[in-house]
Order: structure tokens, then C-alpha cells, then sequence
């Protein structure tokens, strides 16, 4: 059990239907641990906040247990201030989180590491994630696997995370704005889905979609939640419990109880 970590990642949820996409290449960028290039560098050929993600990686995510080489190489890669407001860039890097509008946050960097080493995600892989907000979990994830999709209930946010990962160059990363409840059956299975907002109960379409041997990080409960791993196996549903957490209750179908 790892130690409590308290995330104030607010994804307060409205419903949408609009399909997104963020899929514009990246040219003559670095090439992440996925082989997908990864952001250009800026226009001076500098990135003043390198060594602000080294030591945020440093101090507030190696220093609590996460080991993942590709987790911590993706973290420290991906430019955390250009998906916090403008206003806000000075803060990009500290321990918590930010509001990005909407009454929405970007999780602490902490947490957004730890529910990403919790996937075991590979090169290859792909993966679901319920809860865009600013694109910042969908580009750590993009790092690291083939493909990442996304879906965000507040049909804004799901514009300017599209608008924010596309203007990276991400190629692998495709984003929905809707009610991701159901998951994304069209692209299902998927060797892990990640969750950002707290039901009350783990939605089974969300476990359905999911590979054998394929992983669930989601946060479940009201208040502290509990923060809970699911693995699929030939055989069933193994459940952890990862540590205490604290996100908004996950609205639309899931405020209707679980689905028999």
C-alpha cells in the first residue's frame, strides 16, 4: 500500500457529443519511449522549465515510490505549463493541482504519475482514458503507448485539450467529447483504461472493454475515495486497493447506479 495522496482533480462532468481528434505529427521533435515524436522544442531552441520538471519529477514522484523508467522519462518530457492557463504558468510545477476552468483542475504531478505507473503501459499498447480535462494525462500516456483515447463530458475542455495536444504535433492521441461512461466500444479492448472522476461503483462497460490481462486504475467512493486497481485474468476480476484519493463524483450515467 502505497502512502495516502490526496489528488483535488476535479472533473466535474456535462454531457456532449462531439467527436475530436488530435492527431497532427510531430515533426523533427524527439522521439518519446512509444516512438512517437514528442513536443518540438521551443521557437529559441531553449526550454526554460526543464529544470523545473526535473526537479518536479525528482522531489515530488520518484522521492514517493514510482519507478517506472518510462513514467518518469514521460513526465519529465511532457510541458506540464502549456496545459495549465497562462496566468498560471509560473505554478505549472508544484505539488498540486491547478484550476484549468470549467471548475475542472489538472491533477497534482504525483498522481497523474502514479495512476499512469499503475496501467504497466508499453509501447504498443492502447489505452482508454475516461476524463480528458487539459490533455495532460493523455500526453503522458502518449509517450509511452501506440494510441490513447480519450473522452471529456465538457464538451469545452474536450475542444481545447484537442486544441492543445494537436498544436504538439501528437499523432497517437484521438479525443471525444461525451459521456465516457460506456468506454469507447468501436476501439475496445483496450490494454488499459484510466479513470479521472469517482463513481460510485466501477462501471462494467468500462471492465468489459478491457484485454485479459488489461488494467483499470479508477478512483471509487465518495469523499476520500478509494483509488482502485482491477485486473482482468482468464479467470476474473483481481481488486486492489491502491491508497486514498479525492476527485469529484463522476456525472452523467454513472449518477444512475450500477447497470445489472
Amino acid at each position: 500500500m502505497r502512502s495516502l495522496a490526496l489528488s483535488l482533480a476535479v472533473m466535474m462532468f456535462s454531457s456532449a457529443a462531439v467527436l475530436l481528434s488530435a492527431r497532427c505529427s510531430m515533426s523533427d521533435g524527439e522521439s518519446g519511449s512509444s516512438g512517437q515524436p514528442g513536443p518540438r522544442p521551443s521557437s529559441n531552441g531553449e526550454d526554460r522549465f526543464i529544470a523545473e520538471r526535473l526537479r518536479m519529477v525528482e522531489e515530488q514522484i520518484r522521492s514517493r515510490g514510482v519507478r517506472d523508467p518510462g513514467v518518469l522519462a514521460a513526465m519529465t518530457k511532457v510541458p506540464r505549463h502549456l496545459f495549465v492557463p497562462e496566468a498560471l504558468v509560473s505554478s505549472a510545477y508544484e505539488d498540486g493541482p491547478l484550476p484549468i476552468g470549467h471548475q475542472q483542475t489538472i491533477s497534482q504531478p504525483y498522481i497523474v504519475a502514479l495512476m499512469t505507473e499503475l496501467l504497466h503501459p508499453r509501447a504498443g499498447h492502447k489505452i482508454l482514458e475516461v476524463g480528458t480535462g487539459s490533455g495532460y494525462q493523455a500526453a503522458v500516456l502518449a509517450e509511452i503507448v501506440g494510441q490513447v483515447f480519450t473522452i471529456e463530458i465538457v464538451d469545452d475542455l474536450a475542444r481545447s485539450a484537442t486544441a492543445t495536444l494537436s498544436s504538439l504535433g501528437y499523432k497517437n492521441i484521438h479525443v471525444r467529447s461525451g459521456d465516457g461512461y460506456r468506454g469507447w466500444p468501436e476501439e475496445a479492448p483496450f490494454d488499459g483504461v484510466i479513470v479521472t472522476a469517482a463513481p460510485d461503483h466501477v462501471p462494467q462497460p468500462l471492465v468489459d472493454q478491457l484485454k485479459v490481462g488489461g488494467r483499470l486504475v479508477i478512483p471509487v467512493g465518495e469523499g476520500i475515495q478509494d483509488l482502485i486497481l482491477l485486473t482482468k485474468t482468464r479467470t476474473g476480476i483481481v481488486r486492489e486497493n491502491v491508497t486514498g484519493v479525492r476527485f469529484v463524483p463522476m456525472t452523467g450515467e454513472a449518477q444512475q447506479g450500477p447497470k445489472h
